[in-house]
């Protein structure tokens, strides 16, 4: 990058003003006497040097300095824009992210309430099982009742009868004759021989 001749021209213009007015500041104060006019003429040759040194280094030096802070210039607006890119990224990022957030989180509320559904649905079925299970019991129970009742009153019919048994037999022997028993026997014999 080359320095243009109007900065150079305008840096040498101000150079040369600043010596102008030193010299122009040593005559006025002294108006040329003695000792102090020398004075004033060091002062402005030193100026003069001074003005001429900072005119040559800023021809030399400006482009590198111009350069540098065009450069740094870039750098800093590069800087930006990746900033501004990687800004971008990292919001498109947050956004992807906090919709896949978002959609673990209705995923995971989807679950919850299946799992909430299904075991409330597990728990009618356990009731409906339990409730089946308590109704065959119930049943085979009072099949168990009735059986054992028959078998009972069974026993019953047959203990009472041989009691019956027993106790017409005790009657009979108690009450019946020898007299009775042949009439008894007689009249059977007869039934028997009529109807054959």
């Amino acid at each position: 990058m080359k320095f243009s001749y109007r900065s150079i021209r305008f840096s040498l213009l101000l150079s040369l003003m600043v010596v102008l007015a030193s010299v122009c500041l040593a005559y006025a104060s002294g108006g040329g006497e003695g000792g102090d006019s020398s004075q004033w003429k060091g002062f402005a040759f030193k100026s003069l040097n001074a003005a001429i040194i900072f005119g040559f280094l800023t021809w030399l030096l400006a482009p590198k300095i111009k350069e540098f802070f065009a450069g740094r210039r870039q750098e800093i607006k590069e800087s930006m824009e990746s900033t501004t890119v990687q800004k971008a990224d990292a919001e498109k990022q947050y956004r992807e992210y906090a919709e896949k957030i978002d959609k673990a989180s209705l995923e995971i509320d989807g679950i919850f309430e299946m799992i909430k559904a299904q075991g409330i649905t597990e728990k009618q079925k356990i009731i409906e099982d339990a409730k089946k299970v308590a109704e065959k019991i119930k049943e085979d129970a009072q099949m168990q009742i009735e059986q054992e009742l028959k078998k009972a009153s069974g026993q019953l019919r047959s203990e009472a009868v041989a009691l019956s048994v027993q106790m017409a037999e005790e009657i009979l022997k108690r009450n019946i004759t020898a007299q009775d028993h042949e009439a008894m026997v007689k009249e059977y014999m007869d039934k028997v021989v009529n109807k054959n």
